[in-house]
């Protein structure tokens, strides 16, 4: 089983954000993040959502658990609707990786159980503030 932590960053008063992705399981260990520019909050979770899916779609032989702090694109994930364009494609894109996998299920967490794709996005972003 491939555990995915995913999150992302976001400063308030410039409104740029960065992400931060980290894998493990199966042998594999995987620390990623990348900044992303200007956009909200809710748009760099799912694409933090998004490249963690793709960061495991070679390495996962069949189940993926995915933990997110993000209420949004956890309810979005479950219940596969986003009401949001932008959301929705970033969303498809995930379900269609998702889909893949024998099995994949998201876990809502709280910040502190998420400190490690947290702290890959924060340290991207602040590198770019």
């Amino acid at each position: 089983m491939i555990e995915l932590f995913v999150d992302a960053s976001t400063a308030g008063r410039v409104n740029v954000s960065a992400v931060g992705v980290f894998l493990r399981g199966e042998g594999h260990s995987i620390k990623w993040s990348e900044y992303l520019g200007e956009m909200d909050n809710h748009q760099a979770e799912f694409i933090a959502l998004l490249k963690g899916l793709e960061l495991a779609q070679p390495l996962a032989t069949g189940m993926v658990s995915i933990k997110c702090d993000s209420k949004l694109v956890v309810d979005a994930f479950e219940k596969r609707f986003v009401k949001n364009p932008v959301y929705r494609q970033l969303l498809d894109e995930a379900l269609h990786i998702a889909d893949g996998f024998e099995y994949c299920f998201i876990k809502w967490i709280p910040d502190s159980q998420n400190k490690a794709a947290h702290a890959l996005a924060n340290q991207k972003l602040n590198k770019h503030k």
